[in-house]
């Protein structure tokens, strides 16, 4: 006796896969209006940095290499001379920049830090640490992937290291001085942001930032070398928070040449969360 031949039933399985795929990540899009709203305490965290000066300065010692510290969008190098000094006192050639008020992403200005970078490394002969805050970090990031022969290692903190410029509340006020598209981004640069630099690189955040969603400076976790660091700030205080400044002198004295990724003493660990990035 013969049978009929059934049709193989269809597999599902595909489409059973696509129902249950993960949502997409959320669209890029500025911080909570109530992390704007209370970006006042970093006047605390101002506070806390010279109650704990003593203890900062007891931090790990650097080995005299100049460190070049780039501040944030409209801010200039007072923003960032209590980091400075701290970095003096314990040990570096800290630099601020000779740009003045950061306003304008322009020719002029990266031929500027193109000079001063290689000024220090020329001086010395030993590379340049990077450190940038906010904008600084962007620019910071994006002179280490011009020069990284001349670049130790580069720190942003709070910078809005996404491609999409929607996760900071300063976008409009950005655009309004530099137009949608930067005279450098004219030259074929600042196009990819979100990709790290070929040395040593940490951004450091923080999920209460009121001005650059933290989601906007978070690492691929594919790079190498590259880390996240998060910590309990405000976006204006990232640059006196006392967290901000242990990490920092961590990572700025590991000799040249080596990295490893930053753990914290067992005694302050309580300071660096580790939140989920997804």
């Amino acid at each position: 006796m013969t049978g009929r031949k059934t049709k193989p039933e269809k597999d599902n399985t595909m489409a059973a896969s696509a129902t249950l795929a993960a949502p997409s990540a959320p669209a890029p899009h500025p911080p909570h209006r109530f992390w704007t709203l209370v970006e006042g305490r970093a006047m605390f965290e101002l506070g806390a940095f010279y109650m704990s000066r003593p203890f900062l300065s007891a931090l790990p010692k650097g080995d005299g290499h100049a460190v070049q510290v780039l501040p944030g969008f409209m801010a200039s190098n007072t923003s960032t001379s209590p980091m400075r000094r701290l970095l003096r006192d314990l040990g570096y050639d800290a630099h601020g920049w000779n740009s003045g008020r950061n306003v304008r992403v322009d020719n002029a200005l990266i031929a500027r830090l193109e000079t001063q970078l290689h000024r220090l490394n020329d001086d010395t002969g030993r590379k340049v640490s990077l450190v940038g805050w906010s904008l600084g970090g962007v620019l910071a990031r994006e002179l280490a992937k011009l020069h990284p022969e001349r670049v130790r290692l580069v720190v942003s903190l709070g910078s809005p290291i996404s491609d999409d410029r929607n996760h900071t509340s300063a976008a409009r006020l950005f655009e309004l001085l530099n137009g949608k598209e930067p005279e450098a981004m004219q030259g074929g640069r600042f196009r990819a942001l979100a990709e790290a630099p070929p040395v040593p690189t940490t951004s450091i955040f923080t999920k209460t930032d009121g001005i650059v969603h933290w989601r906007g400076s978070v690492q691929k976790p594919a790079a190498t070398r590259t880390e996240n660091i998060e910590v309990y700030a405000s976006h204006c205080g990232l640059g006196v928070n006392p967290s901000v400044m242990l990490a920092l002198a961590d990572r700025l004295a590991q000799p040249e040449g080596t990295w490893a990724p930053f753990e914290a003493p067992l005694a302050f660990q309580w300071m660096f969360p580790k939140t989920p990035l997804d």
